[in-house]
Order: structure tokens, then C-alpha cells, then sequence
């Protein structure tokens, strides 16, 4: 990789840009939202909320960058069908999600307080797949609007798309880490409790709610 290459005007721009545009990409709901509500249900740590919003985020950067690959490739063809699916696909997610929080709100006992409900723990393989739910959510879903960047770097060669597919990695990652525990640290600072024995109804409302966003309008 030339470092020539890399301090190019347009090159650095274009990383750049990359950059600020997966921190403004991180704002949207998918990216950050899901795993607040998630990790509340599930009783998650602050760390065990990082861990995974951070493999999520790793595993969008890398399907963007395999999809922005193939893009440069295959030409525009391919990011159109992109953009029809991946919104399509990630509602799909959002209301399975929704459907299992609600199934669950409707088996929990009527008499069950407020306490219990908050020290329910979770069952080790629901938890695992709750996890391994949020991370294929963003996986299986390339970000549309980081896509074109591919396109624009196709021809500054190989070392400024990895420092592209870096600067998109490193401003997704702060932005959905950010936004999730700041969302958290709010959350906690509510006195809840008395919510609890509704919360698994609510959070499949909500992301049922969002589901039906994604759907509507793209993610």
C-alpha cells in the first residue's frame, strides 16, 4: 500500500467522509435501538452490551465492504437490488424479535411482581441466541448509504478501500457503542421497577414498532 496513495487529497477526504458517515449511519434505530431493548430484557451487563454491539457492528463493516466489493466489480446493478432487500430483511428480524418478547410477556404468570420479573434470568441458549439475533441483524444488512463510497474509491486502488473499510469500522463501532450506553446509562437513571412485570410486552411492541418503520421507510 502506498502511503502516496493514502495522502492524496481525494483519498483523504474520501476516508474522511467514510468516517463521519458511519457515525451519522450509527443514529439510525436498527443500529443501536434493538440492542438497548435487548440487552434490558436479557439482564445484560454494560460489558456484555459492548461485546456484542461491537461483533454487530464488525459484522456490518464486513458485509458492507464484501457488498461494497462486489459493487465495484458487478456496477450498480448489484447496490439497487441491495437497497430493496436489506430493509425488507431486517424487518423481517426486528418483528421476530418482537413476536418472541411477546410470546414470552403472554407466558409469564399474571402473579409474577415486579421483583421477580427483574431477576428472571435469562436461559443460557436463549441468551446466546438473543445475541447471535442482534449480531445476523446487522450482518445480513450492508449499509446502503456506505455503499457508494465503494464506488468512489474503486479507482484509488486496494489500500484506500482497506482505509476506507477501516474508517467506516472505527466510526460505525464509536457510534453504536456510544449511542448504546448512553441509551443504557438513561435507562437506569428511570426507577423502572414497577414496569417490569409489563416489560417483555413493551419491548416487543417496540420493536414490532420498528419493524414496521424498516419496512416503511428503510433502515
Amino acid at each position: 500500500m502506498s502511503l502516496g496513495a493514502l495522502t492524496d487529497p481525494i483519498a483523504v477526504s474520501l476516508i474522511g467522509g467514510g468516517l463521519v458517515t458511519a457515525l451519522l449511519h450509527a443514529v439510525l434505530p436498527t443500529h443501536w435501538l434493538p440492542f438497548v431493548l435487548v440487552a434490558r430484557a436479557q439482564g445484560w451487563s454494560a460489558t456484555r452490551l459492548s461485546i456484542v454491539t461491537a461483533m454487530a457492528a464488525l459484522a456490518h463493516i464486513a458485509s458492507t465492504a464484501l457488498v461494497g466489493l462486489l459493487i465495484v466489480g458487478a456496477g450498480l446493478a448489484l447496490e439497487t437490488w441491495v437497497e430493496g432487500l436489506a430493509p425488507r430483511v431486517a424487518a423481517v428480524f426486528l418483528a421476530g424479535f418482537g413476536l418472541f418478547y411477546l410470546l414470552r410477556a403472554v407466558r409469564q404468570p399474571a402473579f409474577a411482581g415486579a421483583a421477580a420479573a427483574l431477576n428472571d434470568a435469562p436461559e443460557p441458549s436463549r441468551d446466546r441466541a438473543a445475541a447471535l439475533g442482534l449480531i445476523a441483524l446487522l450482518a445480513i444488512s450492508p449499509g446502503e448509504v456506505l455503499l457508494p463510497l465503494y464506488l468512489t474509491a474503486a479507482d484509488q486502488g486496494m489500500g484506500v478501500i482497506a482505509a476506507l473499510t477501516g474508517a467506516l469500522a472505527l466510526g460505525t463501532l464509536a457510534g453504536m457503542l456510544g449511542l448504546v450506553l448512553i441509551a443504557r446509562a438513561g435507562a437506569e437513571a428511570f426507577r423502572l421497577e414497577r414496569w417490569a412485570r409489563y416489560e417483555r410486552a413493551i419491548l416487543g411492541f417496540a420493536l414490532l414498532g420498528l419493524a414496521l418503520f424498516v419496512a416503511l421507510r428503510g433502515h
